[in-house]
């Protein structure tokens, strides 16, 4: 089944959109997509939407003035234990894409992100998904997530 339309509201922040249909905020990156994220159907290979995905995990946290190199050094580690990819669309070779991601639900020492992509020229959804990740430190045991970003989580619009 397919998802509602995305209908952005352009907010205050520039890299940031309000969903008019759920009302959901969102912070906005764009890319284009590469020859080499194709595959021989010419249509964007599956598994590249998770490197989508942690393009638009990382510009909302650098946006956010705490890029992920920093919550490396401050001893924090956060793998992927989780995703969901649901497909719509495809995105072909050099198309220009919208990619929407939010935190959603945090825990104790797990947090999760969302993720919309749309295809810019026509603004139909070409995936939606998640990624659930684990707070570790340096030795790859459990610990409770870090004080920013928590605060990340508190301060992101509409949470």
């Amino acid at each position: 089944m397919r998802p509602k339309p995305f209908i952005p509201e352009f907010l205050d922040k520039p890299s940031l959109v309000r969903d008019t249909n759920s009302g959901k905020i969102w912070h906005r990156c764009e890319q284009r997509t590469l020859y080499a994220d194709t595959d021989r159907s010419q249509v964007v290979y599956h598994a590249n939407y998770l490197r989508y995905f942690e393009f638009g995990r990382a510009s909302l946290m650098r946006d956010a003035s705490y890029p992920y190199k920093q919550v490396e050094e401050s001893g924090y580690i956060y793998p992927i234990i989780k995703t969901e990819l649901n497909y719509y669309s495809p995105l072909f070779y050099d198309d220009l894409m919208y990619i929407h991601t939010r935190p959603a639900t945090i825990e104790l020492v797990k947090l999760q992100f969302d993720y919309l992509i749309i295809r810019a020229e026509t603004g139909e959804i070409a995936c939606t998904g998640f990624t659930k990740h684990c707070a570790v430190n340096s030795k790859g045991i459990p610990v409770e997530i870090d004080v920013k970003t928590i605060r990340l989580w508190e301060e992101f619009p509409g949470l």
